[in-house]
């Protein structure tokens, strides 16, 4: 790797960390020595990159730091021409519209040399028939809108013999399958996370009451539900759920 490129690649390894890194996990994931690390982030701060930490404690990269948003490697634009296509083909309809603008905005962006590597990608996901596809019963551009601002939904809800039921929930998460979605939220009425299959919802309202709390908190507590419940099933000697 030239060390041109190396001292990119260590930005790039700090932008994604919320966490100090060490000289030793850079050196380790971009296979070079920790000495040569050491000189390249010497280098970066003396050209002002706004880089913080020191020796055998880690670094980090402080906020406000700006890049050209398009100096991509030929791995990432693989790397995000593979999600895009999963998020067109099972996305809700605004989120696919979205991914695959944003194939046509990289394409129009990327240097000339790169262009064959977005245009003719070696990545695929599988394909999704359409008679599979279960139709959300919900807008979910205005679910996702909902969780953003904290505000709280009201379910007209029917399980899987047809029995409806009227839950307030609090909306964290949306999760993606090939063929249906879910929406992970809290429910007032169970008092408990719960999860809902979208073409299972009768109808909804959008309230304006706001839950308390930020939703990252909420979905930072529902992991930490999901990671218990797996270490439980783990330990009983079950195979944990989804495996």
């Amino acid at each position: 790797m030239r060390r041109a490129d190396r001292l990119f690649q260590i930005i790039q390894v700090l932008r994604r960390s919320s966490r100090p890194v060490t000289a030793d996990a850079i050196a380790a994931e971009l296979e070079t020595s920790k000495r040569s690390i050491y000189r390249d982030i010497a280098t970066l701060m003396s050209q002002r990159v706004p880089i913080r930490g020191e020796a055998g404690l880690g670094y980090v990269l402080e906020g406000g730091f700006d890049m050209p948003p398009l100096m991509l490697t030929s791995d990432e634009i693989e790397a995000a021409v593979l999600g895009a296509q999963w998020v067109a083909s099972r996305g809700d309809p605004a989120l696919s519209r979205a991914a695959r603008d944003l194939i046509a905005k990289i394409a129009a962006t990327v240097p000339e040399r790169l262009r064959p590597v977005l245009m003719e990608p070696a990545v695929s996901g599988p394909p999704v028939w359409d008679d599979a596809r279960k139709a959300d019963a919900l807008d979910m551009a205005q679910v996702r809108g909902w969780i953003h601002a904290g505000r709280k939904l009201r379910l007209h809800y029917a399980d899987e013999q047809g029995r409806e039921t009227v839950r307030i929930i609090w909306p964290c998460l949306i999760g993606y399958r090939d063929t249906t979605r879910l929406l992970v939220g809290w429910c007032e009425t169970r008092d408990d996370f719960r999860t809902f299959r979208t073409d299972r919802v009768v109808s909804a309202e959008f309230l304006e009451d706001r839950y308390p709390g930020r939703p990252a908190v909420l979905r930072a507590r529902w992991q930490a539900k999901m990671d218990a419940e797996k270490a439980a099933w783990i330990a009983a000697g079950k195979p944990a759920p989804g495996a």
